[in-house]
């Protein structure tokens, strides 16, 4: 039996990447507003909430967090705990301020800057041995798309970014589909195309870690995610919420967010 056939219960989730947005004092204001909007209109309970400022904010974003139902994430990480790294950031500094998660392997690190396979791997690991969890990041260019190789591409980044680490208890990671040319280009992959990508990725967690492993990971997608298109993707079965970018800056904009999906069927498969 596939895991496509069996129900499994995944809490959705949502994170808002902030990316290098937000200054401190707008990082104050957002935390400040999203309480006011969570005062008139509760967050829905049943589902986690995060979001994921630069590194300068993290400790206002904490504060900012400490009386809504919103958990403090992480843009990146280095491997080390420690040493002669310059500008670079240990696991344990971001566990130390309260992160919970950790977005690694972004395709934004990934093309910009460089980022491997390898490197990815390293830091799925040291989150995970700092005590987090990785929200390990795939995707496809536009041209690998054209080029049919989609599947190929995010298997081997799925494969090589859990090399380092054992299956272990689904709950300790989070796998996020991005495909490159739907991030902040406004474009967003269809249903279907979305729905093929995930249904996929759990087939192959599945060969890593077997069913109950695979149907434990919560894979969320983003990609010019908004509100406009969240309900539509919120319901499929395999797509358990979302790793949100330019439409986590606007805490009203973020909060509809979080209430569509808080408001969509449960996402087990």
């Amino acid at each position: 039996m596939s895991e496509r056939e069996v129900s499994v219960d995944r809490t959705p989730l949502i994170v808002g990447n902030w990316k290098m947005n937000h200054t401190r004092a707008t990082a104050r204001a957002f935390c400040a507003e999203l309480g006011e909007l969570h005062a008139e209109r509760p967050l829905p309970a049943g589902i986690e909430i995060g979001i994921a400022p630069p590194f300068t904010s993290l400790d206002v974003v904490g504060d900012g967090l400490a009386e809504l139902p919103v958990f403090l994430a992480a843009q990146d990480v280095h491997w080390e705990p420690s040493g002669a790294f310059t500008g670079e950031i240990a696991p344990g500094m971001l566990s130390e301020l309260g992160c919970r998660m950790v977005i690694v392997g972004h395709s934004e690190r990934r093309h910009l800057f460089g980022e491997t396979d390898e490197r990815v791997a390293r830091k799925v690991a040291a989150v995970r041995d700092a005590g987090m969890v990785p929200i390990l990041c795939v995707g496809e260019t536009e041209d690998e798309r054209d080029a049919d190789r989609t599947r190929a591409v995010v298997e081997s980044q799925l494969r090589k970014g859990l090399g380092k680490i054992q299956p272990g208890a689904p709950e300790r990671l989070v796998v996020a589909y991005e495909p490159v040319w739907a991030i902040g280009t406004g474009r967003v992959a269809t249903p279907q195309q979305v729905e093929e990508v995930h249904g996929f990725l759990r087939d192959v967690l599945a060969s890593i870690g077997g069913q109950a492993f695979a149907g434990g990971v919560r894979i969320l997608y983003g990609g010019s995610v908004k509100p406009g298109n969240a309900a539509g993707l919120a319901v499929l079965p395999h797509v358990d919420g979302f790793l949100v970018g330019g439409a986590s800056l606007e805490a009203s904009t973020f909060a509809e967010l979080v209430h569509l999906l808080g408001g969509a069927p449960e996402t087990g498969a």
